[in-house]
Formats: C-alpha cells, structure tokens, sequence
C-alpha cells in the first residue's frame, strides 16, 4: 500500500481551516451597535447600563487604555431561523492567540444581570436553542481596553503599564457583532476532526492505530460535499464513529481533569482589573457548568472569591449554588497563591488562616491541598505550615520551567526543614493552561516520570494568567478522550478526589528534602526593593500590634482591635501574590502598593501606639518598648522598661584618612576609601574580613538577561563586574562615633553610615541609594575569612542550608538564591552573620587563597533596573540597613535578624510593662502573641525551635491561665497532639528541631480580675 499519511494530514489541516470551521455558523445578520466609553475609572453596573450611547460601527476604533467601554447590541432574529440554535458572535477585536492578556468583556441583559464572559476564546453568547424566530435581542457589554503588556516580540518596554503614562490612543478594532446560526453537527465534526488529527500526530508513524484513524479521516474528507458541509457533516461525522469508540488500553495514563483558571491576582493588569477578570470568569464557569453534567471547576485564592461576593451579589449566588452542588471547588485553602519564598513566618501561616477560614465560613469547605501552579519555587520551612494548617497536599507546576535541572518526579513527598512530609505532584502536562490538545495529553504520559509504579496526573484545564478558564470546546474534547484508544484517559475530578486516589495508588512514593528550588525567576527576590521592603515592615508592624495590643487588652481592658487587624492582614497577604511581592508586575500595581504600603504601616503605628499608651500610662519616665522574642538592654522580650546601656564606643582617625571604630567587643577599621578592611572580634582574637580583601564593597554588574527582565537574572552577569571603591567622602558621622562614607557613579550616589552600638557584637551599615541606573544589578559584598562548606539563610520558622560550593549543576543552579533576616556560615566554634532589615536576595560563593586559607564571600543583592514590564523600576531613593555580626553562632544570628527588624520604640509613661508571655531559652523563638480570633480573649502563642536542633522550655503566661490547648494555625485544638505540662501559669514544652507550635491560654477569672 503507498504511504499517502502526509497528503492526508495536510487534507485534513486545509479542510478543516477553510470549508469545516467557517461552517459552523452558516448564516448570520449584522447586530445594531452604540458605544458609551466611562470617563476615568470603571463605574458600577447601574450607571454603566444607564449611560445613554452613540453609534459605532464594525471596524471601529475603540478603547483608550485602560479604559471601560459600554457597548450596546441589539437585533431581531429571522423569522426563517425559526427552531435553530442562534448564538451572538462578538469579538471586540480579539487576537485568538491571547487569552487573558488583552480586551475582555462581561455581558449583561438590561436587567443587570451577568449572561457570560467574553475574552479573545471565547466569543459567543447563546440566544436560543431553538429559538421561535423573531426575538429582540438586546445585550449589553462591559468591555474592558486592556492594553497588551506583553506581545508577540516580548519584554520590549513599554509605558502601557500605568495609566498615568499610558496615553489616550485606541487599542482595538470592532471586529464583529453578529447574530448567527450555530450548526451544531459541524461544531461537532470539528471536535471529532481536531481530537482525531491531534492524537494521530502524536502516535508512532509505524501504528496500526495511527493508520486505522487515517483511513477514517480519509472516509470522512471524502464524505464531506464542500459545497455543502452543513448538509453532509452528519454523514462525515458517522465515519469516524467507529475509531472514536475504540477503548483506551488498560495500561493507559490517567489524567483527571481539573477545570481551571489561574487569574494573576495582578500582573500586566491592576489589583482593580482582577476584581473584573474574576467576575467574567466566574460568570462564564457557572454557564459552563450549567451546560455540561460532567465539568467541574476549581477556584484557588480565597480574596478572589471575596471580590466576588463583594463586588459581584448575583454572580456570587451563581457560585454558592454551584459550590452547594460540589462542582465549582473552593481550592488551594490560602489567601492569595502567594509567594513561598519571602513571605514571613507568621504571614506565610496567616495565608492558610485567613484562606482555609473564608471557605470554612461561607461553604463549609475545609481544603486539604496548596494550589500553587505558578509561584516562584517554594520554601523548606512550607511543608509545616501546610500540616500545620490542617491540609496535607500540594501541587505546583512552575518547577518544570527550570532550565538547568529536570526534577526527578512528578508524585513524590516533599520533606521539610523540620521532618514534616507532604504528598506533592507536579502536573507531567507541563502547563496550568491545559486546552485538551492531543499533543498536550501526549506529553503528560511520555512525561510522567513515576512510570511503573503511579499511572494517575492532574491536568489544570482552562486559559489562565489573566482568566478566561475552561471553554467547551475543552469539554467536548475531553469527552472523546475519557476512553479513546491511543490516548491517556481523561475524567474531571475535583483535586481532593485526585489526591485521594494518587495516594492510594503510591503510598510510598519517593521523598525530596530540602527547597524546591526553581532555577529561574531568581532576581524577584530583588526587582521593586520598595513592594518587598514594605512587605517585610507590614510584618513586623503586625507582630507589634497583636502583641502590644494582646497584651493591654489583658492588662487594661484595651479593645482589641479585631476587624481591624483582620482587614490589614488580608491586605498585605494580597500584596504578597507571587506577582506583587516579587516586583513582576506593571508600574501600576507597585505605585499602588507603596501607597498602600504607607497606609498600612500608618493604622498600625496608631494601634501600637494606642496600646502602649494604654500600658504605659501616664508619667514621665522614658520607657522602651521591646517587641522582638529576646530581651536586649536589660528589656524583655514583649516587654518595657528602661534599658542598660553598657561599655562605649570610640572613633580614631588612621593614616590613610579612614577610621577605627572600637566598643571594646569589636575593633572594625573602615580605610581612607570607606570599605571594612578589618573587622576585628577581640575575645575570641579572630578577624573576619578575608586578607588582603575589603568589605562593605558595592559592586555593580551589567542586568540584561535574554528574556523574563524582572524576573530573571542569568548567572553571566557575573563575568563583568564594577567595584565601587572610589569615594566622594569619607567622614565622621554627625554623632560623632561613625562613620559616613558618599559615592557617586553613572547617574547614581550611594550614601552610608557605618555605626558600631556601644556593648553589641554588630557592625550596622544605613545605606541610603538614589538609584538612577538602568539594567544594572547592585551588591554589597562582604568578603569572610571563614571556611564552610554550607551556609544558613533564614526561612519560615527555621532556617536551610545551601552549599558553598558547586560540586554539582544542582548547585551551581543556585546562584542567586532567598534569605529572610539572616545569612549565617561558620566554622565549628565561630562564624559571622550578616542581617538585614530589608533585603531577600544574595549569593554566596568560596574561593581559596594562595596561603591555603578560604575566602567565603556573602553578596546582598541591592537594587536591579529593568525596564519590563515596569520601566521605572526602582528608580529614586532606597534605604536599607544592614549589620555583620562577627563570632555569631547560629542563635545570634537568629536574635540579631529579629533585632534589625524590630527596633525598640520610646515612649514616656509611669509605669515598666511586664511581658504578656515569656520563654526561658533563646532558642524557642515566639512568633506570635495574640488574642483568639474567634473573639472569646483567649492568649494564642505560636513559637518554634529556631536553633535546628532540640529544645526544652519553659512557657510563662503573664496572667492566670484555666487551661492550655495545642491547636493548628486555626486556633483548633489538635486531638493528637500531646497536652503539655502545665504548673499554674508555667507551661512545660518540648520541641523537635524547627517544630512549629501553637497554644491557646484559656484565662482564669473575670474580665475585672484579669485587669491588673
């Protein structure tokens, strides 16, 4: 037989494109069109379908960016259309190729009511099936003239990306408004023919399946009259019956299919569009739903559902109706899917309470999975929260965008800092934008790297990033597919019952300890310096007002301040999405989030300061308020008094027209060009700054990765390199015990302040940048003369170890990585930290000298400048402080990170404040100090062993204590969990290395006996 496959396939691409498609709808009239473009803002509904509009006519110019336009269609169906399916095509100038990425409306009859969404696949909105013929029609569309961020010829800058710099001129072209007769059978045939000839493609050419489906297609082709589709689609269609029933083979890879619509909380788009793009989604879901018995959809990101419910009511039912009916899934139990690696301790737990809490409260939906597809990688500290919060899952798929390692599973247990173990899958598809295309299956069972021993994966099923979701072309798709031969079969699933027979199916699957690393995106831990610098003071802002204000409640009947303290949490938990609190977003959202920022550390500065005033009371005496978990000056831990201040410093000139700081515990020499050329420990008689090398260097590399400008940095930026050691001044500081050093270069200056605190083993560096470069990458390098093998970076709840060196291209991948307040390395006996107030991203690297010694040097990561999506980024003033700690083990660096954090605040008063909670080892950190959400006064604590290894101590409440309870995150008792041994107000713990726990302290007594 000759080997016709490829004139075939070609028949069947051609047919298809040019006679099978346009058949689906053969015959249309034109709709009557009006426009009404909103001045500023978008406005709400009413006004919207109020607002009187003005003609405009298919191949139009409309929308300003960012702009909101009110279309209004109307038309007649004809008579002679009586009992056919008639649909509306409007395309408000779609390119079919980005979805969630351009103009998207939402439609509406004039009752206000939400029909669907409409984005660039998803174009028509039904009108009747059948329809009787002469209906008037009238729909109206809330379109919104987002402007394309991100086009075919990607990551060009652009000033598209705020409103205030994006200008007037129309984005987009009327393209269609129709009324239109939808064939049916040929919609069909078109599902028949692409789910055939996209799995023929991925089928071996030597296949007797590949060519049984050929010769069906074949017959089909040749069935088809392509002077009359429509009347010969049914006959087509009966030709390739009989492969479409062939059954999959049993051994075939199993897919469930999850329904599914990543929505960037922002991204190219602000806060406000999201709160838009949710509704259009959400109001195309429910439809779907309602149309297709075996569709479900999963949701993740509880503030996404909070928009709706808030801004949305008749959307908001549709969705509680389909939560009700366990097809549209509360997912993923957080707040927002956040970043994993920056956020904070307690915020990275508050993720799951204020999420996993919103579900539990309006469906009584508790999640037992993370649904993080895209964040940025994920933090060793992660699996303890996820426990701890009472889920036990997690999926992602962004560590499959790696570029220098392929990780070795796809069905594993993902083990964290302190043993805790998770159930983890990465989806083999490769993509949270599954469409149900041939090769997409394919790939997911070719992929699928726990071949042999697991045969089930999970497929995220709709356009994402900016919304759209499933389509139904993706559900009939997934149809022909739940048992075809050739093909993996696929079912839709909600993600528990995925998990649920994953698990089952390999209940000992293989473990990965330690970070899930994703070797890309690494220089979001430095892009927009601002958003993460007010994210880190959001999170100590909040740690001081729950504890002052936990604490005056219980001294003094202080109110606490419940919603308010709720509301900003879940602000700043918003702000810590994974394209927010990374800097990858438009100017838009960062110039929003600084002012929100601003606003945020305002209302808590009110409640901290109301609070201590409340516990202060009234009096002259000059108190200092201690809110980090270790005692300093004489002050303890959540408490106030008046601190000790011990020993002195000295300021001495050298010859070189540089300084010598001294306070009798260090002896730091600072030469004549304002760089550490010694930081001397004079009790253990040991230097720390590598010979013959100098510290506090600024260095400044060129900043042009090949793609992804915010995002990434490629490790070549390494090969050039500018030491900043030329200096405008070196002088002593205004108060006289400092030192201020001022460069300038290129557009930029960078001023600092080098102090040495009288009776405290720490160097701290201000830096303050006015930062005017672009595409340039700013370090401060801190050259140690300590030989390591590995280091500590902080993480929530504990810390992690990386290696010093690059044995292996695991290693090597990590050449820009996450810390929280602290970087710690050292050697046994002695080490150094370097702690910062601020900053997230640094390397490390070792190299060894010519005296045989070993040069380890910690490089923080300063500022970035590119110019995509934001071309403005980080330009002007920047401030950070930072402090090396010399003979610092590994628990100084821990109270030394918290010190830098949390500086004391000073307020007068008349009487010293005695800690609500006390801890008697410095290991045992507390993280929180709160009272109960459920409003019932109750003292919650969370604390963890932060040292890395085991711990005995000594809880002591402040107050009487009825009763202790060990709860999850939600503050619900753990029935499991060991009751801890409790001596009046004196509880007893013990603790695993990192152990995570919270109490809750049941207070004895009346609200009058409980105010002292």
């Amino acid at each position: 037989m000759h080997d016709d496959r490829t004139l075939v396939e070609a028949r069947l691409k051609r047919v298809l494109d040019e006679r099978v498609r346009p058949a689906v709808y053969p015959a249309s009239v034109p709709l009557q069109v009006a426009v009404w473009h909103a001045p500023g803002e978008p406005v709400p509904v009413a006004e919207g379908l109020a607002a009187t509009p003005e003609p405009i006519a298919v191949g139009a110019r409309w929308g300003a960016p960012w702009g909101t336009s009110w279309f209004t269609v109307t038309g007649t169906v004809p008579e002679a259309w009586a009992g056919k399916t008639v649909e509306a095509l409007l395309d408000l100038g779609f390119d079919e190729n980005m979805p969630g990425f351009q103009c998207e409306g939402l439609v509406y009859r004039p009752d206000g009511t939400p029909v669907k969404g409409l984005n660039p696949r998803n174009q028509w909105v039904r009108i009747g099936a059948p329809v009787a013929g002469g209906e008037e029609v009238r729909l109206h569309i809330e379109a919104a003239s987002n402007p394309v961020i991100l086009g075919y010829h990607p990551f060009v800058p652009t000033r598209l990306g705020d409103r205030e710099t994006a200008g007037s001129e129309p984005q987009y072209t009327l393209t269609r408004m129709d009324l239109a007769v939808l064939d049916e059978t040929v919609w069909q045939l078109v599902i028949d023919l692409e789910v055939l000839g996209e799995l023929m493609a991925e089928l071996p050419v030597d296949s007797g399946r590949r060519h049984d489906i050929l010769r069906a297609v074949d017959r089909a082709l040749d069935t088809i009259d392509l002077q009359d589709v429509n009347g010969t689609a049914a006959r087509a269609r009966a030709e390739l019956e009989q492969v479409l029933a062939s059954p999959a083979a049993p051994s075939a890879h199993r897919i469930s299919a999850v329904g599914h619509a990543h929505i960037d909380s922002a991204w190219l788009w602000p806060l406000r569009e999201t709160v838009r793009k949710v509704a259009r989604t959400t109001s195309n879901m429910t439809a779907l739903l309602q149309d297709e018995p075996e569709f479900v959809f999963a949701m993740s990101q509880a503030q996404q559902w909070a928009w709706v419910k808030e801004h949305r009511p008749e959307v908001w039912a549709r969705v509680k109706k389909a939560v009700a009916n366990g097809r549209f899934v509360p997912a993923g139990g957080m707040w927002v899917e956040s970043d994993t690696n920056m956020p904070g301790s307690e915020a990275m737990a508050r993720q799951f309470v204020h999420g996993k809490r919103f579900f539990l409260d309006e469906f009584g939906v508790e999640n037992d999975e993370a649904w993080l597809p895209d964040t940025f990688g994920f933090a060793a500290g992660l699996p303890q929260i996820i426990k701890a919060a009472g889920s036990k899952y997690l999926l992602t798929q962004k560590i499959s965008w790696s570029r220098t390692n392929r990780f070795p599973h796809h069905t594993f247990r993902w083990e964290g800092i302190d043993g805790t173990r998770i159930f983890t899958h990465f989806p083999p598809v490769d993509t949270y934008n599954c469409s149900m295309r041939g090769s997409e299956l394919a790939h997911a069972a070719r992929n699928f790297k726990d071949k042999g021993r697991a045969r089930h994966s999970l497929a995220p099923t709709g356009w994402g990033d900016g919304g759209g979701g499933t389509t139904r072309e993706m559900v009939a798709k997934a149809a022909r597919v739940r048992n075809l031969e050739g093909s993996p079969t696929v079912v839709w699933e909600t993600p528990k019952a995925f998990f649920a027979k994953a698990e089952a199916e390999y209940p000992e699957p293989p473990v990965w300890v330690g970070e899930l690393y994703l070797e890309l995106h690494r220089a979001t831990l430095t892009s927009q310096a601002q958003t993460k610098q007010g994210n880190r003071r959001s999170e100590h802002l909040l740690r001081e007002a729950e504890l002052w204000a936990a604490t005056a409640a219980v001294r003094t009947g202080f109110p606490y301040p419940y919603e308010d303290l709720d509301r900003v949490w879940k602000t700043v938990l918003l702000h810590q999405f994974h394209d927010i609190l990374p800097g990858s977003s438009i100017a838009w959202v960062h110039r929003e989030a600084r002012a929100t920022y601003a606003r945020v550390a305002a209302e808590l500065d009110g409640i901290i300061e109301a609070a201590q005033r409340a516990l202060a009371g009234e009096g002259e005496r000059e108190l200092v308020f201690n809110a980090a978990p270790h005692a300093r000056a004489g002050v303890a831990a959540g408490g106030a008094g008046v601190p000790v201040i011990s020993g002195r410093t000295t300021l001495t000139t050298r010859e070189d027209g540089g300084f010598l700081l001294d306070n009798g515990l260090l002896r730091i020499e600072v030469d004549g060009r304002g760089l550490v050329v010694s930081a001397y420990d004079t009790e253990a008689d040991r230097e720390s700054v590598a010979p013959g090398r100098a510290a506090n260097l600024l260095q400044l590399h060129p900043d042009f990765p090949n793609m992804w400008d915010a995002w990434d940095v490629d490790e070549f930026y390494r090969n050039t390199v500018t030491d900043l050691t030329g200096a405008e001044s070196v002088t002593a500081g205004e108060d006289g015990v400092s030192v201020r050093v001022v460069r300038a270069f290129g557009d930029s200056s960078v001023t600092q302040v080098l102090s040495l605190p009288p009776g405290e083993r720490r160097l701290v560096i201000d830096t303050e940048a006015d930062w005017h470069e672009t595409e340039k990458f700013l370090k401060l390098a801190f050259p140690l003369d300590v030989h390591a093998e590995r280091y500590a970076s902080e993480t929530q709840f504990g810390h992690v170890h990386r290696p010093t060196h690059t044995n292996t291209s695991w290693e090597a991948a990590k050449f820009e990585a996450c810390n929280h307040r602290f970087v710690h390395l050292e050697e046994p006996g002695w080490g150094v930290a370097v702690v910062n107030d601020s900053t997230y991203g640094h390397d490390v690297t070792r190299t060894v000298r010519a005296d045989g010694g070993t040069t380890t040097t910690v490089r923080v990561s300063l500022l970035r400048a590119p110019r995509f999506p934001d071309p403005e980024t980080d330009q002007g003033v920047h401030r950070f402080r930072h402090a090396l700690v010399p003979g610092a083990g590994i628990g100084d660096a821990v109270r030394e990170g918290w010190r830098i954090n949390l500086p004391e605040r000073r307020l007068t008063g008349g009487r010293e404040v005695a800690p609500l909670v006390t801890v008697d080892r410095d290991a045992v950190v507390v993280t929180a100090v709160k009272l109960a959400d459920d409003g019932s006064g109750d003292v919650v604590v969370r604390f963890h062993e932060a040292h890395g290894g085991r711990a005995r101590a000594t809880l002591t409440a402040g107050f009487p204590v009825a009763g202790v309870t060990v709860t999850d995150l939600l503050e619900r008792p753990l029935p499991d969990a060991p009751a801890p041994a409790v001596d009046g107000e004196r509880i007893a713990v013990r603790l695993r290395p990192f152990e995570l726990v919270t109490l809750r302290l049941r207070r004895a007594g009346s609200a009058e006996e409980q105010i002292v």
